[in-house]
């Protein structure tokens, strides 16, 4: 089974801009003139230009304020605060503190198109520190 990213952005060359500067990832192909694949993650990333208000899912209008939804990609990187200080950079916004426990480090943050991101850093076996 492969795994594909789709994200809707209101901007497409603001979201590459995001995602190259932010995440390290570069484009790749482009599908038509309102897809864009970036590649150099673990799974390709599609940012789809979606107008907001437009609907999305069901009957609800995308909306690119920051916004809750029941699914977040983690980034796992090997140093969490430059990871962080690039993100902020380019033009992510930190939501809380960093945390840490035995398997490692997390910070979230969001994206400038309101979608949730956590940061990770793995510290000693990662998830196997507290696998039972």
């Amino acid at each position: 089974m492969k795994q594909l990213i789709n994200i809707d952005v209101p901007d497409l060359d603001a979201a590459e801009a995001f995602y190259s500067e932010a995440f390290g990832l570069h484009g790749g192909r482009r599908l038509g003139s309102e897809v864009l694949e970036m590649l150099g993650g673990t799974a390709p990333l599609y940012l789809l230009q979606k107008a907001s208000g437009s609907i999305g899912a069901g009957d609800d209008a995308r909306k690119y304020g920051r916004h809750w939804m029941p699914l977040h990609i983690d980034i796992v990187v090997d140093d969490l605060e430059p990871a962080l200080a690039r993100a902020l950079e380019a033009g992510a916004l930190q939501e809380g503190d960093i945390r840490e426990a035995n398997w490692g480090r997390i910070v979230q943050i969001a994206d400038p198109f309101g979608h949730g991101w956590c940061l990770l850093q793995f510290l000693g076996r990662g998830y196997d520190e507290i696998t039972t």
